[in-house]
């Protein structure tokens, strides 16, 4: 069974799903890759995963650092994808990695088979694989949009601003 709330965010209306065992995704509305996955009509409800969810994309929004850890994720992922899915929440906020440099990291000669990774990540925000940038530095894909990557780089970098003022 899935349990969909909508949350409101300055970018945009997001659609957030769960099932009893965790986060299933949260996708902007109309992204491409929208629910996918999704098998049967959710159930708009309250449920402990989306207050979750819900309360780390408030802490997000508002400029606070958000740990992830502690949230049950019920995504279904090959064991590759998964391992790509931890290199991003590795990620500092505020900074990028690039497709070759996760590659690197992982042992691998080419970033290819991270961007397909990358590209099926269904958490948005979260999962924050909006801080993956092209070989060199240029911004590439992302199943949002452009504009909306530009704006969580953006936030995050002012994020990062504030935390280091005394």
């Amino acid at each position: 069974m899935y349990y969909k709330c909508l949350y409101s965010s300055p970018l945009g209306e997001l659609s957030i799903i769960a099932t009893d065992k965790g986060l299933r995704g949260i996708w902007f509305e109309n992204q491409q890759h929208f629910e996918r996955g999704i098998t049967e009509k959710p159930i708009m409800t309250e449920h402990p995963v989306l207050r979750q969810a819900v309360s780390l994309l408030d802490d997000y929004f508002a400029g606070r650092t958000v740990d992830v850890s502690t949230l049950a994720l019920d995504v279904p992922a090959t064991p590759f994808q998964e391992t790509v899915w931890q290199v991003l929440q590795e990620i500092p906020g505020g900074q990028t990695m690039t497709y070759g440099q996760i590659a690197k990291r992982l042992g691998m000669a080419s970033g290819q088979a991270v961007g397909g990774a990358v590209g099926k990540n269904p958490i948005a925000i979260l999962i924050p694989c909006h801080r993956v940038v092209g070989s060199k530095g240029q911004l590439t894909g992302y199943a949002a949009g452009l504009e909306k990557k530009i704006w969580l780089l953006a936030h995050e970098s002012s994020m990062k601003k504030e935390d280091n003022t005394c």
